[in-house]
């Protein structure tokens, strides 16, 4: 089950959402998720549930009376930065658009009013992308806990001598030079 925060400062919207996120499937890459959806019409609220409850996506408006969504959202990214964050707004300002993919690396910016295909595609692909993100890093860890205290050339030396035994034994001379097997002529 994947947990969304909405927050609006309009009840008419959240309550809009919340009907249209429990009434229709949200699908992406062929992959269903189930929504548990929370609605909030108060960013400091908002915040104070984040604080305590884990989140796998944030919805926000732009425009609240507390704190606009860009800052609504980068506060959330410090208590949850794996959570993914998207932007609902009918105020479309380019500044603002651009401030929040430079400030909070939001996943899309959605005009209102949204199509509601739109909306749950653009729900969907930031769920899978969150969940791309969290496999990655899980890969990531295990490569390194692989790795152990061996460096990168460490590891293709012992990958290039598991497919061609002796490759990366050199004998050196005393100028520098290499010295050829010669037993290989």
């Amino acid at each position: 089950m994947n947990r969304i925060l909405i927050v609006d400062d309009e009840a008419s919207i959240l309550k809009s959402l919340q009907r249209l996120l429990r009434a229709a499937p949200c699908a992406y890459g062929g992959k269903q998720f189930s929504l548990d959806v929370r609605v909030s019409s108060s960013p400091t609220e908002a915040l104070r549930m984040a604080q305590h409850e884990d989140f796998d996506l944030f919805i926000s408006d732009y425009r609240m009376p507390e704190m606009d969504g860009i800052e609504f959202l980068k506060a959330a990214k410090t208590i949850q930065p794996d959570a993914a964050r998207l932007i609902l707004s009918g105020y479309a300002d380019l500044n603002a658009l651009v401030r929040a993919v430079n400030e909070v690396g939001i996943e899309r910016f959605i005009g209102k009013p949204w199509n509601d295909y739109d909306l749950l595609s653009a729900i969907g692909q930031a769920l899978s992308h969150r969940e791309l993100l969290l496999e990655n890093r899980q890969l990531a860890d295990l490569v390194r806990l692989e790795m152990g205290d061996k460096t990168a050339e460490e590891l293709e030396a012992e990958r290039l001598e598991r497919i061609e035994p002796g490759i990366t034994k050199v004998d050196w001379g005393p100028d520098g030079s290499v010295i050829l097997d010669p037993t290989l002529d």
